[in-house]
């Protein structure tokens, strides 16, 4: 499980960003993965992200493998954006704008997607990941789940 949890978990920036780095950060010398094959919604959400937001931190993570989705699914996803197009927004209208990036991908592919949307001054002041919270429907504990992916195949 851990080793999914590994290889699922891909942040754009291994350090956290500081007052130091932001300028080079903020002027687009950030440095870019290239796109994996294998994992196409999590390359159009990375995209998606970065050319609507333009942010100085983005970390986007595959949680599907804690759920009970088939092996290499894409469809649980935690993102983290710091930017700075959420200077003066309330939490609920930097969620919006996630959202509106992603329209195509929560209509379609995405059935969950968890948010931290924040500015450069308070990731400065906090750099850190939040946790997801252990899934209560349809996780791989849930007994009825092997009876629930076989009903899905047939």
């Amino acid at each position: 499980m851990l080793s999914s949890a590994l290889r699922t978990a891909r942040p754009l920036l291994l350090r956290p960003l500081t007052s130091s780095s932001r300028s080079l950060a903020l002027s687009h010398h950030r440095p870019q993965m290239a796109p994996d094959p294998t994992r196409p919604v999590e390359t159009s959400i990375r995209a998606k992200l970065t050319e609507a937001l333009q942010p100085a931190h983005l970390e986007v993570l595959n949680e599907s493998h804690m759920h009970a989705v088939p092996p290499g699914s894409e469809s649980h996803f935690r993102v983290l954006v710091v930017s700075e197009r959420f200077e003066g927004l309330p939490l609920l209208q930097r969620h919006r704008l996630v959202n509106e990036a992603l329209r195509d991908e929560l209509s379609s592919r995405v059935h969950a997607l968890a948010i931290q949307a924040k500015t450069p001054q308070q990731w400065d002041s906090n750099p850190a990941l939040a946790k997801s919270p252990a899934c209560m429907g349809g996780s791989k504990h849930d007994e009825t789940v092997a009876d629930k992916l076989k009903a899905g195949r047939d």
